[in-house]
């Protein structure tokens, strides 16, 4: 996710709204900065931390991913605390932590069990956030085959993954899987997504000159 700068977010904001998004950078920098120096999993949570949950009542929903985005930026989290957020955030403070993962989670053992959730749930916000360059970089074949299956099913577009013409391009697995999925559905009377198709046209491998 490009998210805005700070600056297009304060242009966005009204004025108690960009007073209070001042604050809660200001807050997730010193954060950042502490841990630096004392590195280490602390026992309070952080005031940013108060602000990244609070973001939607000061910023309104409209702004709110780009605001929590910008705060896990600025704050530079470690992976407890990623996780922490993730586990106990709502959706939207979900879809915030996947979206920073490239950034924050380098190692996959932090940030792919949080995908592997995500994954797990029919909420497409989720979904759509899951299957990010995250996803692509990380997932291995049989995941993000599987990825690709939630997506049909919960009715998110393919387009949200990640370097899919790159990933899917000659998968003769990927048409296995679309072509029993796709007999599944017309057994049983139920129409099949237009982005099947689309899928099932990229797994075609790379025509030689």
């Amino acid at each position: 996710m490009t998210a805005p700068t700070r600056e297009d977010l304060r242009d966005r904001l009204g004025d108690e709204a960009r007073t209070w998004l001042d604050t809660a950078l200001a807050d997730a920098a010193r954060s950042a900065a502490a841990s630096r120096e004392i590195p280490g999993p602390r026992r309070t949570v952080a005031p940013w931390e108060l602000s990244f949950a609070s973001t939607g009542r000061h910023c309104g929903q409209e702004q709110a991913d780009a605001v929590r985005v910008l705060l896990l930026r600025e704050a530079r989290p470690d992976a407890r605390t990623l996780t922490r957020l993730y586990q106990q955030g709502t959706a939207a403070e979900r879809r915030a932590v996947l979206l920073v993962l490239p950034d924050l989670a380098p190692d996959p053992a932090d940030g792919l069990p949080l995908v592997e959730d995500a994954l797990r749930t029919n909420d497409t916000r989720l979904v759509a956030a899951a299957v990010g360059p995250y996803a692509a970089e990380h997932l291995d074949p049989h995941s993000w085959r599987q990825a690709l299956l939630k997506c049909l099913f919960t009715g998110v577009p393919v387009g949200a993954a990640d370097r899919l013409e790159d990933r899917a391009r000659g998968d003769a697995e990927l048409a296995r899987m679309l072509g029993d999925y796709a007999a599944e559905r017309t057994a049983a009377g139920r129409a099949v997504p237009v982005d099947l198709h689309r899928l099932l046209a990229l797994t075609s491998p790379t025509e030689q000159p």
